[in-house]
C-alpha cells in the first residue's frame, strides 16, 4: 500500500498542474470501445495470468496461496485498488506524458519498461518480474491504440483481472482445482 501513495500523489499533482490533460486518461474515452475491450481482455488476461502462474509455480516449486476464499476475496479487493493506480501512473502519467512530449512509441516503450521493472522492487524473481510484460505490452498498446481519447477505464479493468489471475484468486483456484 505504501508504494501506491507516491503514484497517486504524483498523478494528482500532474493532473491539477496540467489542467486535467486528456493524455492522463482520466476521461472515459470512447466508452463503448473501453467496455468492449475490458469485457474481452479481462477474462483472457485472468486466464493467461493464471496459466503463467501455474507454469512458473511448477518451475520454481512454490506458490503463495490465500488461506481461504475470504482471503482471496480480500486480496482481490486490494488489486481492484492497485490496478487503476498503477495504470494511472505508468500509462497515464509516464506513457501519456511521454507521448505528449515526444512520441507515442517512446511513451509506450518507457511506460511499459518502467511498469515491468517496477515489479522487481517487490523482490519478485526475474521470471515473475518479466512475466508482467505479458500485461504491460497489451495494456500499453490498448492505451495507445483504442479509439477515442486515452482512457484508463478498460486497461484498469483488464489489469485488475490479470493481477487476480497471477496473485491471490488465481493461485487459490489452482490450489482448489488440485493443479498445484
Amino acid at each position: 500500500m505504501i508504494r501506491l501513495l507516491p503514484f497517486t500523489a504524483a498523478y494528482a499533482v500532474i493532473y491539477i498542474a496540467s489542467n486535467r490533460a486528456a493524455w492522463l486518461g482520466l476521461e472515459p474515452g470512447d466508452l463503448e470501445a473501453q467496455l468492449v475491450f475490458a469485457a474481452v481482455a479481462a477474462p483472457l488476461m485472468f486466464g493467461a495470468a493464471t496459466a503463467v502462474q501455474l507454469w512458473l509455480t511448477r518451475r520454481r516449486g512454490a506458490l503463495s496461496v490465500p488461506a481461504g476464499a475470504d482471503d482471496a476475496a480480500f486480496q482481490a479487493g486490494f488489486y481492484a485498488l492497485n490496478g487503476p493506480i498503477e495504470e494511472g501512473f505508468f500509462r497515464g502519467l509516464v506513457q501519456g506524458g511521454l507521448t505528449a512530449l515526444w512520441s507515442a512509441p517512446a511513451g509506450f516503450a518507457v511506460g511499459t519498461a518502467t511498469y515491468v521493472l517496477y515489479h522487481k522492487l517487490g523482490r519478485w524473481t526475474w521470471a515473475d518480474t518479466l512475466s508482467t510484460t505479458l500485461v504491460g505490452v497489451p495494456l500499453g498498446l490498448a492505451y495507445w491504440l483504442l479509439p477515442g481519447p486515452p482512457s484508463l477505464l478498460g486497461i484498469s479493468l483488464a489489469h485488475i483481472a490479470a493481477t487476480c489471475g497471477f496473485l491471490g484468486p488465481g493461485p487459490y483456484l489452482l490450489k482448489r482445482m488440485h493443479l498445484v
